[in-house]
């Protein structure tokens, strides 16, 4: 380890100039008199740097004063950079950091800078999280600081003031449930109930019964004396849970964390399950490192929500940290949703985990029929090329309507639509920059989203034809064509600037994009799920996979088919995702990609990294990496500069086999460290597992 040394004179002039680059100079401050702690008077510490090449322990001296506070687990403030000053340490910038060690005896043997003050003598850095926040920042070539920012809250001292509540005695064994419609649910209960820790991967049945069946594992695992942690992919589900759990276990036996919370409530909350006040707690992606004690079962649900991958540094995905954490901690896990990703289609061919899904009749009970209409459906129908919908969507929502409400789900939001050829499905692109295309108004000329340039005499560069048509048609734009169509039926929008998390069960026209369809009371009577082909069309390897979970999200809120729900899918009835929800199979979906996959050598068979930035400097880089033997280097290609304008971008992936993920990661950070010492280094954005692979 390190002591927080690395000016000190007579060492190397690279960490020297290193150091100089890095900090800032705060104000001098002296330590004259300062007596050293009796008792392990070196503190070991993680400062809040967060640069790859400080990625390490600094020693500082422990004062006396504050040796009873400043243990292991706790916030300090230490100054970074710190000269040597007669024999002292003196000066430096001040930083956040935590102790993760009290030694006797540093193992530096120059004179180590003070400990600058306690923050707080609570404990919130556990030796269970330090260990897994380390494998995290491994596993992805990021640094361990950047990892506990996402794990750990801010603090705020009010919340920090207030006493939590004595935990309450294990909950009774809960009844099955509507887990016995599972073969193996009352089994997986039992397990938990015990004490064991079973992993299986769930194929959720359509329905409202999910957030009850969390409730049930997770209060099974309580009844054991173990905790239980679920990650959902967004606060409507939370909420959902949350309510479930509080019908199922009463106040007082779980939490709910998620970051609409505000500071106070949510570090409060966080501290209710580090202290042990409560052994349950749910919430969203940053919830997978709450510090439940004694952790018995790990449930991560839809995992294949694009939610679920932290768009913050290192850019871990909560199905990874879940999976490392429950083997570091001895705990079940429970991988669930209406849909399968390859992911899980691998733990369960490997042997991992356990499939826990319904029989087929059982799914055909719950599910809703499902109707397809593909292009020569559409082709043939008069109404469809002059109407939002084609002929049997129009007549299922009609007759739904007499029922209940309607679920329209269309691809994107937004009024102008991007538009396509009509006989071949180009994209209309600008010929001055490649931009989209867009409609400004009827009867005025197309203009380039990107440029702003006018196109007057556009043809589709592929086949010649001159027609066009809305490649993805908004929310808006097809809430003001159904409200025509429909005049006398309320319409209501569900979308990124307003999510509706239900709806009444009267008749209705919902018009949603994809993951905000609210829940209707009852069961919504019909969906209608346009444009699919916009979803099975996107240039990413996902595209197939993501376009059958949004399709079974929105369908699982029809009623059953015993009951008259009906969804009606436009896309190509022969694709294999359309086949997949018709039939209610994602399992067998899932296995098929995998088998995909495997044939292409892409993940989850192998792993992959992403290196994005100038064209120089992802050269640059490349040049510096140790690659493990028999890395295969895909690229570099050019990437669109976001919005059209910016500097030229190159994207290069590297894939190796299984087993040698961390060796790449390891060569890669290494490579990003050496380039620090070049002042004139461009950044790369290095990103391991990318969800985005093209």
């Amino acid at each position: 380890m390190s002591g927080e040394h690395d000016d000190a004179p007579g060492g190397p002039p690279e960490q020297l100039a290193l150091i100089r680059e890095t900090v800032r100079r705060a104000k001098p401050r002296t330590w004259r008199g300062a007596l050293p702690a009796a008792e392990l008077p070196v503190a070991r510490v993680l400062v809040d740097k967060g640069l790859l090449h400080l990625d390490q322990f600094f020693d500082y001296a422990v004062p006396a004063t504050m040796a009873e506070d400043a243990q292991p687990g706790c916030r300090v403030r230490v100054r970074f950079g710190a000269r040597v000053v007669a024999g002292r340490r003196e000066g430096g910038e001040l930083h956040d950091g935590f102790i993760v060690e009290r030694l006797a005896v540093s193992d530096y043997p120059g004179p180590l800078a003070p400990l600058a003050q306690v923050l707080s003598p609570e404990r919130v850095l556990t030796p269970a999280l330090l260990r897994l926040s380390r494998t995290i920042a491994d596993r992805y070539a990021g640094t361990l600081a950047d990892v506990l920012q996402l794990a750990v809250p801010p603090r705020h001292a009010k919340a920090e003031a207030e006493p939590s509540p004595d935990p309450l005695p294990p909950p009774a064994q809960p009844e099955p449930g509507s887990w016995r419609r599972y073969p193996q649910g009352p089994e997986y209960l039992a397990a938990l109930a015990a004490g064991h820790a079973p992993r299986a991967v769930w194929t959720a049945l359509p329905g409202p019964d999910w957030p009850q069946e969390i409730a049930r594992a997770m209060a099974a695992t309580l009844s054991a004396g173990r905790g239980a942690l679920a990650v959902l992919p967004d606060g409507r589900a939370v909420a959902r849970v949350d309510r479930a759990l509080g019908e199922l276990l009463g106040p007082g036996r779980h939490t709910a964390l998620s970051a609409d919370l505000g500071p106070k409530e949510r570090y409060r909350r966080w501290l209710t399950v580090s202290r042990g006040s409560v052994r349950a707690a749910i919430g969203t992606r940053a919830a997978v490192f709450a510090p439940v004690r004694d952790l018995g079962l790990l449930v991560v649900w839809s995992d294949g929500d694009s939610s679920h991958s932290d768009p913050r540094a290192p850019h871990p995905h909560v199905r990874e940290v879940a999976l490392l954490r429950a083997a570091e901690e001895g705990a079940a896990v429970l991988l669930g949703g209406l849909a399968m990703t390859v992911e899980g289609a691998q733990l369960l061919r490997t042997g991992w985990a356990r499939p826990l899904a319904a029989d087929r009749a059982t799914v055909r009970e719950t599910a809703p029929r499902v109707r397809t209409v593909g292009d020569a459906d559409q082709a043939r129908d008069e109404a469809a090329q002059t109407a939002r919908l084609p002929s049997v969507a129009w007549q299922v929502a009609r007759e739904a309507l007499r029922d209940g409400p309607v679920l329209v789900q269309v691809p994107r939001r937004g009024y102008a639509p991007r538009l396509a050829c009509d006989r071949c499905r180009t994209p209309a692109r600008c010929a001055r920059c490649v931009g989209p295309l867009e409609a400004t108004g009827a009867g005025q000329a197309l203009r380039c989203a990107w440029c702003g340039l006018e196109e007057a005499d556009w043809h589709c560069v592929e086949c010649g034809s001159f027609r066009l048509r809305a490649q993805v048609v908004g929310a808006r734009r097809t809430a003001e064509e159904l409200g025509k169509a429909f005049p006398q039926v309320p319409v209501r929008t569900s979308g990124r600037d307003a999510v509706l998390a239900t709806v009444p069960g009267e008749p209705a026209l919902v018009i949603s994009t994809p993951g905000a369809e609210p829940v209707a009371e009852g069961g919504y009577a019909a969906a209608l799920l346009l444009d699919g082909w916009a979803l099975l069309n996107r240039p990413d390897l996902r595209a197939g996979e993501e376009a059958l979970r949004l399709w079974l999200a929105a369908a699982s809120l029809v009623r059953p088919a015993a009951q008259s729900g009906v969804v009606v899918i436009v896309a190509e009835p022969g694709a294999r995702p359309v086949q997949a929800l018709v039939r209610w199979d994602p399992a067998g979906h899932a296995g098929l990609e995998l088998d995909e996959r495997a044939q292409l050598r892409f993940p989850p068979v192998s792993r992959m990294a992403s290196v994005t930035g100038s064209p120089g400097a992802v050269a640059d880089l490349l040049a510096l990496t140790r690659l493990p033997e028999g890395t295969d280097l895909l690229g570099p290609v050019p990437l669109p500069a976001p919005g059209g304008r910016g500097e030229e971008q190159e994207r290069a992936l590297l894939r190796v086999r299984p087993g040698q993920g961390g060796a790449l990661a390891a060569a890669l950070k290494a490579a990003q460290i050496a380039r620090v010492a070049l002042r004139t280094a461009e950044p790369v954005k290095v990103r391991i597992d990318p969800p985005d692979i093209g």
